[in-house]
């Protein structure tokens, strides 16, 4: 949902704090962005990739650490508010946060998006943008209906180039994180079994 187009009165941060119990707020260009909370399908995905990615690259257990990484947290970049289904900063960057705020300026150098039919494209078009404009290095895109991941480099000119595509149940060692290897078929809530 987006705030009415006849409404010309930028969005502001308090429209954001405003913003119904149990929707994800976010503001784009001076428009607010409000969302649900993920379906079961992207909830789980989003959930088992930091499931996979914490013990290796936040704590160093089986591998490198150095990483901070966060379920959606709330990145204040310049004007915008942004909520990325998870976010990684390297600690040799972002040594510690501050813990008495809630938001995070510095921009991360990895962010994820599991995309839903719903905000696809506002992921793609609007945020994506953003994120390569605030310095972030690395982006993925997970589509757990389609099963793929996509990973995205920044370049230079504030573009995004695709490093790799994969689908299924691939064995995969994705940019940043391409130290350890991951299974793509972790991600996908088919591979949990029964329907509940």
């Amino acid at each position: 949902m987006v705030r009415a187009l006849h409404d010309q009165t930028p969005a502001t941060y308090e429209d954001v704090l405003a913003a119904p119990e149990g929707k994800v707020a976010e503001l784009l260009n001076g428009a607010l962005y409000l969302r649900p909370r993920p379906a079961r399908p992207q909830g789980r995905a989003a959930s088992r990739l930091g499931a996979l990615l914490i013990p290796g690259f936040e704590l160093g257990r089986g591998g490198p650490g150095g990483w901070w990484i966060e379920d959606e947290p709330e990145l204040r970049l310049g004007e915008d508010v942004l909520v990325p289904d998870l976010a990684g900063w390297r600690r040799e960057v972002v040594p510690a946060f501050d813990t008495s705020v809630s938001y995070v300026t510095m921009a991360p150098q990895w962010v994820c998006e599991v995309l839903s039919p719903s905000t696809a494209a506002k992921d793609r078009v609007l945020k994506l943008p953003k994120y390569a404009a605030a310095g972030v290095e690395h982006a993925w895109l997970v589509d757990p209906l389609a099963l793929t991941l996509e990973v995205l480099e920044a370049m230079e000119d504030g573009t995004w180039r695709l490093i790799g595509a994969f689908e299924g149940e691939a064995t995969v060692t994705p940019r940043p994180f391409d130290a350890l290897p991951m299974e793509l078929s972790d991600l996908w809530i088919e591979s949990l079994g029964p329907t509940y």
